[in-house]
């Protein structure tokens, strides 16, 4: 009897034939998740009689939580194409942006410029007049300048008349003090022996320079302040005399020809050879003796004082040399001043000189 009645119930919620549940594997429990409840139509549920309206209620809100919950189960279609959105559409759904655009900036005035650079300077152009009044004075300094420019050049040529050349210093090169240009001033076929001359001044710079250190060494040794002040003085005034008695009457006379240079390079170059001879020796005659770096006072100190003697014997040396070559230098000037005849011109220029000073 029970058993019939149930029958009954149930034949009232009987799924017909095509309605099935469906059940969908989980993604994150394979296939073994257990199938969701069924889901049956509405039209089925009108159509049961003894189905109450809460109940049929109820059974909405089960299958649409079902169906969410499905739909939370399984992602999204990877194929599925987006909707585009057009960002610069009117749509009344998206609310417009704040603050997308920058304020704009205060227009400037006119005179912004002249504001900063200060106020505007009236310029007065000149009149006719006043511009005739600088052209007059304009072609004044001119002609004034064309004048000392012509009386510049009429000194020039009559220095250059009278045998007086303007020299610019330009030796040595660090730090220039005389004019020295044997290149473009001395005759190529008398260039060769104006650089031994001129090595002969030089080393009679480098000897008297030597000298100073020898007697200095000495000096400290004991033998008084005289002969280092003697030193001194032979280096300031012989240097400076060679160059100006004999060097510079050399040069002229190489480079103009002149005899009266020669005469006066040959008077002072013999007085030039007879110190480097004496200075080699240096008897203790005229000077005191040790003084110099002769023969004779290297002997005398060597034996009190090795190392001052040393130095002694080298100075001796430079002497040496440097009087060998004065030696060799007089001798190639003399023979060159005989073989271009101005010898003789020098006996006429000495003989006229004579009589002016007669007459």
């Amino acid at each position: 009897m029970n058993r019939d009645i149930f029958s009954r119930h149930m034949s009232r919620f009987a799924i017909p034939n095509g309605v099935l549940a469906i059940t969908k594997p989980d993604p994150t429990h394979g296939f073994n998740s257990k199938p969701s409840s069924p889901a049956l139509p509405s039209h089925l549920l009108a159509r049961s009689p003894s189905f109450s309206t809460s109940s049929a209620s109820l059974l909405r809100i089960r299958q649409k939580s079902s169906l969410q919950r499905m739909a939370r189960r399984y992602d999204s279609n990877p194929f599925e194409e987006e909707e585009e959105v057009n960002p610069f559409s009117n749509s009344a759904s998206v609310p417009p942006a704040l603050n997308t655009r920058l304020s704009p900036l205060p227009p400037e005035p006119a005179d912004f410029y002249n504001d900063r650079l200060g106020a505007t300077i009236d310029i007065p152009m000149d009149t006719t007049k006043d511009l005739k009044k600088k052209e007059k004075e304009l072609q004044a300094k001119e002609a004034e300048l064309d004048k000392r420019e012509k009386d510049l050049k009429r000194r020039e040529d009559a220095a250059a008349r009278a045998g007086i050349v303007i020299e610019e210093q330009n030796w040595p090169p660090f730090f220039p003090i005389i004019h020295h240009d044997i290149a473009n001033e001395i005759p190529i076929h008398l260039q060769r022996l104006q650089y031994f001359a001129f090595a002969s001044l030089l080393g009679l710079t480098v000897c008297l320079f030597w000298n100073i250190l020898a007697v200095t060494a000495a000096w400290i040794k004991g033998e008084g302040a005289t002969i280092w002040f003697l030193s001194i003085i032979y280096f300031i005034s012989g240097v400076p005399g060679a160059y100006v008695l004999w060097y510079k009457p050399l040069y002229r006379a190489m480079r103009t020809e002149s005899a009266l240079n020669f005469g006066w390079f040959f008077l002072f170059y013999l007085l030039h050879i007879g110190f480097v001879i004496y200075a080699s020796v240096a008897p203790p005659i005229i000077f005191k003796g040790k003084s110099l770096t002769g023969i004779l006072p290297a002997v005398d100190i060597i034996s009190e004082h090795a190392l001052v003697g040393i130095f002694y014997f080298i100075g001796f040396g430079m002497f040496c040399l440097e009087s060998l070559l004065s030696v060799w230098v007089i001798q190639q000037v003399y023979m060159y001043f005989r073989g271009s005849g101005k010898e003789a011109e020098m006996k006429k220029e000495v003989a006229r000189g004579a009589l002016r000073a007669a007459i």
